[in-house]
């Protein structure tokens, strides 16, 4: 009887494991559409998607993923319907500018193929466009950099430079100020820097001009932090506390690793969230768990004792 027991035991987990093999051997395609690098968080949004692209690839031998870029709508529509003429399971695409996109999305979504939209969605962001959504929380970005600037400095003259006059800048400029609510700081100014580090060198410049006294500047964004920072050195300027972006770049996640008084924190709004669409697409596959829905990345203040976490020293951005 022991035997037999024995032998059936060893019978069961040659079948689980059959199983196993034959779930992890499974062909699957997944193609994944992203903007080109205009600027340094969208060449991060490359960077993490051949990443974990590989990564995943090497932990599921039946797995193909196609990584297309494309530099504006009309090329990433023609790159979608590329992409769908090669058999895909799976759609992760992070649009360019979604409304024009939703066509070429609702087009391969109704032909069955899984969709996770990353990021930037269309007007109507419902289960007719998409499957599974995941993005970064635009109003928590705003909102955690206010509430820092609160807690650090409730007294501060603030500077502000905004985005480019769209939704997403309207919520976070929304979020920050929640933040501040309740608090004596005030905002001396808002101006748009085009998420540029060029054009937000310009807009400090300005500030610095007008302003003799700046206790902070909020920039929203970690390219224009740059063009802020170079401004403000350049201006021998040394009444200014600080200045508090977003993103996680590399640059200023190890300026807050190497406790720069300039760049203290940082908020984050990762390009790496294109990974975690492309992980969680791969485990509706693989994993056979449920993964629909809308996944919301938290905007972490990233700090000096969690910086480490966030840094990826590889990455362009």
């Amino acid at each position: 009887m022991r035997k037999k027991l024995l032998g059936l035991t060893v019978a069961a987990f040659a079948v689980v494991a059959g199983f196993a093999h034959a779930q992890e051997e499974k062909k699957v395609t997944i193609g994944v559409s992203i903007p080109a690098a205009s600027h340094g968080w969208t060449a991060g949004v490359i960077y993490h998607a051949e990443r974990v692209a590989k990564q995943l690839m090497e932990s599921h031998p039946g797995l193909n993923v196609i990584v297309k870029t494309s530099p504006d709508p009309a090329s990433q529509a023609n790159a979608v319907q590329d992409l769908a003429t090669q058999g895909i399971d799976a759609l992760v695409i992070l649009p360019t500018d979604p409304d024009p996109l939703v066509n070429a999305i609702k087009e391969i979504k109704d032909k069955g193929t899984f969709v996770s939209l990353v990021d930037r969605a269309p007007s109507v962001n419902d289960n007719s466009v998409r499957d599974l959504y995941v993005a970064g929380n635009n109003f928590a970005l705003g909102q955690t950099a206010g509430e820092y600037i609160k807690t650090t400095t409730p007294e501060a003259e603030v500077v502000v430079i905004r985005g480019m006059p769209i939704p997403i800048d309207q919520e976070r400029q929304n979020g920050f100020d929640k933040g501040i609510e309740g608090s004596s700081v005030k905002v001396l100014d808002r101006q748009y820097g085009n998420w540029n580090r060029d054009d937000a060198f310009k807009v400090m410049q300005d500030y610095l001009t007008k302003y003799q006294k700046i206790d902070v500047v909020w920039c929203q964004d970690d390219d224009m932090a740059v063009g802020v920072l170079q401004a403000i050195e350049q201006a021998g300027r040394t009444d200014i506390q600080y200045v508090i972006a977003g993103a996680g770049s590399k640059d200023m996640i190890k300026k807050v690793m190497d406790g720069d008084k300039m760049i203290p924190v940082d908020v984050l709004y990762p390009p790496a969230m294109v990974g975690t669409a492309l992980e969680m697409t791969a485990a509706n596959f693989y994993g056979q768990v449920p993964v629909r829905g809308v996944y919301t990345i938290d905007a972490t203040l990233v700090t000096k004792d969690n910086a480490e976490h966030f840094y990826f020293p590889d990455s362009p951005f």
